[in-house]
């Protein structure tokens, strides 16, 4: 028989068991290994939190009570994902390029990064949810008094939504706010939202399954008993069904919890095409037996009880216990699910666009002070969801729990879908600023307030009953006269209507500031424009001052891993880079992650004076001031690209210019160099032809010939060997060799002993690189490079280093380098940049090593920046197998 013990021990055991696999998700995280658990099912399960206990339960009693109107709470979402895919699409694009983390933060950053505006959207969302979660608490509290009869106290009832909240607080604050994350994803959570959705979609259809074959006598049954019942003549509303079908729409997409599933918890863009079609199919399936359960739940139960049990009190009636424990769970996990994602989403928008700045500017030293802000920013967000758990629990005692679950739903729905103008202004409309976006948002929200929201609180009041000061037409749900109108639809037509014209008339009446522009562009057009990196007013901070906030915030090892990757990324050797406009944006966007868009933006302002805008950035937005000014923008893009194809003929003819000079110089030192050993060989054998010499000088002038032999065959070489490689008749010898080895190799053919330069290496990481290439070849690249050093290294005591990076290898010395105007020309068969006294040859060789690695598959390129000449050989990708 179930007790109520046993049902808490169940409710707890469950419990415990969705701390397991929280766990178990975040742990597997931790590790990397996290594929499955950003796979497009479990995003699209976690899209579930929308099925609340008002779908669980209170769909069934919004079916009692008026029909097949409760499928307005399924098609507006269904519409969304099918009809308005481009919007949601655009959002996450939009969330992933600003770094967004919440719904507020999404406004805040495309109106000029305005924590104003985020403040007011926080203030929304927070008042507009409390409802929701006092629906929830209430939803799990009468689920609990129908098995609690006569085992607990009534005061114990009572305390029954206190001590839910209690413990939702504790299970969100422990896998919601263990840290910081950069991309605000919290698998363990979201996994534990995936495994209460297969379970509320498993007890609803188990409930239904019961009702339709062992209630009923099956389908047929069932719809017999349809046509019978009061719901067979509810006849539709066309106003009402429209407006419900688009609050429910907007809902989706702006509360709190749908926005960050949707957004932030968004792994991948693609998961939006599988959650497109899935979803849809997985509200169908929760909504499949709700009409069924009414009808046979109003056929079954007394007279008098609640219909937004049904679900649960129908299988007790009829000593269907178990199935009645699986509705308990379905119902638990429908109320825990939606409200631990609402407060963590809360939470964030709480910390970020509230407790950050105040912590900001109330903090002497600003963005620069002393402290871990992690340790803030986890601190109040914990202290949040403890808070807003507190304020549904006090609207759940201060309403009486009394309202049905629906009407206590679309209170919330009309609250927040006071967000939708201004976030689909911001996304499409180029000319909307943050005075009309905030304009919208404060009329809608006390008109929400005004006309729903008080009233659900004060009840039969006078200010209800005859209006302010006994004003009738002021009267909160029969506002300007507007007398005998549904009270939600009444909420909904002058909220939405005064809040879109205010945020029209502000936008058209104010002008938004650079930056607005700036961020209204990367916004409205974020598939095909991006502006260019903002510049600073007051010049750049040092590097290690931000490395020390970047630690503070995203964590040390985070924070080092950021600058090490900019440096690399700018070719340093070290790990702190060259502050840059780039990488302050993106170091920016990093910090935004974490404590949002207009937080991070104050502080790195802090930090370096205040924002500019650069010339570029007023070309980006140049086609933005107005609509007629498009066609001008076009043009002075054809002339931007026309500018650029004259600058790029420019530098070929300079370039062109420089290699005709510098074949000139070549033709005039090959024939020099031919002419010079010929000279030699032709005098020197005459000499000895004419027997003018003794046995000592025919050795020496033997010599001599020889010598000038081997030169003249070595120039002919290059020549011919560049030749052929050029006309792609090379041929390959493929072997197999270690790079050290080939180092080796390489260093003694130069002949260049540590009194002519001294080579730093790491032969270890060198004997870690094995190579299956034409090793003559790739050995001949490297002589050239180790020759040259060298040849022209002007160093006192020339070194060089060779690095060994990933599949390359860097050769650098410590002399003075190739000056920046000839660097563009190394590789050219013509090119040489020092007289043929200091090294000798004909500057054919860097052109060889080109040719040689495009042959090869590999490159060789000049790294500017490392203080010497530096060289990078990439080595041939196919070829090069890293030691195991």
């Amino acid at each position: 028989m179930l007790t109520f013990n046993l049902l808490v021990a169940v409710a707890l055991g469950y419990v415990a068991l969705l701390f397991l696999v929280a766990f178990m998700a975040e742990r597997r995280a931790a590790r990397g290994r996290d594929g499955w658990l950003r796979s497009p099912l479990i995003y699209t399960l976690s899209l579930s939190i929308y099925c609340t206990a008002w779908t669980f339960y209170g769909a069934v009693g919004y079916a009692a009570r008026s029909g097949l109107e409760f499928l307005v709470i399924y098609l507006g979402p269904t519409l969304v994902l099918v009809g308005w895919w481009a919007i949601l699409r655009k959002l996450v694009r939009v969330g992933r390029a600003q770094r967004i983390t919440s719904v507020a933060d999404l406004i805040s950053s495309r109106f000029g990064k305005s924590n104003t505006l985020g403040v007011i959207v926080t203030l929304i969302a927070v008042i507009a949810t409390t409802p929701y979660i006092a629906l929830q608490l209430q939803s799990v509290t009468l689920s609990v008094r129908v098995f609690a009869e006569g085992a607990w106290s009534t005061a114990e009832l009572e305390a029954t939504a206190f001590w839910v909240a209690a413990g939702l607080a504790l299970f969100t604050i422990l896998f919601g706010t263990r840290n910081l994350d950069v991309n605000e994803r919290h698998h363990g959570v979201v996994m534990a939202i995936a495994v209460e959705a297969v379970v509320k979609l498993f007890a609803l259809l188990a409930v239904g399954i019961f009702v339709v074959w062992s209630v009923a006598d099956g389908p047929a049954d069932v719809m017999a008993k349809i046509d019978a019942s009061p719901l067979s003549s509810w006849e539709i509303g066309a106003g009402r069904w429209a407006g419900l079908i688009f609050l429910s729409a907007a809902a989706f997409i702006c509360l709190p919890r749908m926005f960050h599933v949707l957004v932030v918890e968004n792994a991948d863009e693609r998961h939006l095409a599988t959650a497109g079609w899935a979803f849809p199919l997985y509200l169908g399936a929760m909504s499949l037996f709700v009409v069924p359960i009414a009808v046979v739940g109003l056929e079954v139960m007394p007279v008098g009880a609640n219909p937004d049990l049904f679900v649960l009190t129908l299988p007790l009636a009829l000593e269907a216990e178990g199935l009645a424990l699986l509705s308990f769970l379905g119902g638990l996990s429908s109320a825990t699910s939606m409200v631990i994602v609402a407060s963590i989403a809360l939470s964030i928008m709480v910390s970020n666009h509230i407790v950050m700045p105040i912590w900001l500017s109330a903090g002497s030293g600003g963005a620069t002070m002393s402290g871990d802000v992690r340790r803030i920013v986890i601190l109040s967000r914990r202290f949040a969801i403890a808070g807003v758990l507190a304020l549904g629990w006090l609207y759940f005692r201060l309403s009486g729990a009394g309202t049905s679950l629906a009407a206590i739903g679309l209170i919330s729905f009309v609250g927040i879908a006071q967000v939708l103008p201004s976030l689909l202004g911001g996304l499409y409309w180029r000319g909307a600023t943050r005075i009309g976006a905030g304009a919208g948002l404060i009329v809608g929200f006390a008109i929400w307030a005004y006309t729903l929201f008080v009233p659900a609180l004060a009840g039969g009041s006078n200010l209800v009953v005859l209006g302010p000061a006994g004003i009738g037409w002021l009267r909160p749900q029969e506002l300007f006269g507007f007398e005998g109108m549904d009270p939600v639809l009444h909420a909904v037509l002058w909220s939405m209507l005064l809040n879109t014209l205010a945020f029209f008339v502000g936008s058209v009446l104010t002008f938004p500031t650079p930056l607005e522009r700036l961020q209204g562009a990367q916004v409205v057009h974020v598939f095909d424009h991006t502006t260019g990196p903002r510049g600073w007013r007051h010049g750049v901070p040092e590097v290690e001052d931000l490395l020390i906030m970047a630690q503070r915030i995203l964590g040390a090892a985070e924070a080092q891993a950021l600058f090490q990757a900019e440096a690399e990324r700018q070719g340093s050797t070290g790990y702190l880079p060259e502050v840059t406009p780039e990488f302050l944006d993106h170091f920016e966007r990093e910090l935004a992650g974490s404590v949002g868009a207009a937080t991070a933006h104050a502080m790195v302002g802090q930090m370096i004076g205040g924002t500019a805008v650069s010339v570029e950035d007023l070309i980006a937005v140049a086609d933005e001031t107005a609509q007629m000014m498009e066609y001008s923008s076009r043009l002075e893009a054809q002339s931007a690209e026309l500018t650029r194809t004259a600058r790029q003929l420019r530098d070929a003819n300079e370039k062109l210019t420089a290699l005709s000079i510098q074949k000139d110089a070549f033709l005039s030192q090959v024939s020099h160099e031919l002419r010079t050993p010929m000279t030699s060989i032709r005098s020197f054998s005459e000499l000895m032809r004419d027997g003018a010499a003794g046995p000592e000088e025919q050795a020496r002038f033997a010599g001599i010939i020889q010598d000038e032999a081997v030169r003249l065959t070595r120039l002919l070489d290059d020549i011919l060997d560049l030749s052929v490689m050029e006309n792609g008749q090379v041929s390959l010898n493929i072997s197999t060799g270690n790079l050290a080895d080939l180092i080796d190799r390489a260093i003694a053919a130069t002949g260049l002993g540590p009194e002519d330069l001294r080579i730093v290496r790491d032969r270890e990481a060198e004997r870690a690189v094995t190579l299956e290439t034409d090793l003559d070849r790739l050995s001949q690249v490297f002589i050239n490079v180790i020759s040259n050093a060298g040849k022209y290294c002007d160093a006192e005591a020339p070194e060089l280093r060779i690095e060994v990076r990933g599949g390359a290898v860097d050769l650098i010395d410590n002399g003075s380098g190739i000056p920046k105007d000839s660097r563009r020309v190394i590789f050219e068969k013509f090119s040489r940049l020092s007289d043929q006294s200091a090294a000798g040859g004909a500057g054919l060789g860097l052109a060889i090593c080109r040719e040689i690695m495009e042959k090869l598959g590999g490159s060789i390129s000049y790294l500017p920046g490392q203080g010497g000449a530096a060289f990078r050989i990439g080595l041939p990708e196919r070829r090069a197998l890293a030691a195991q």
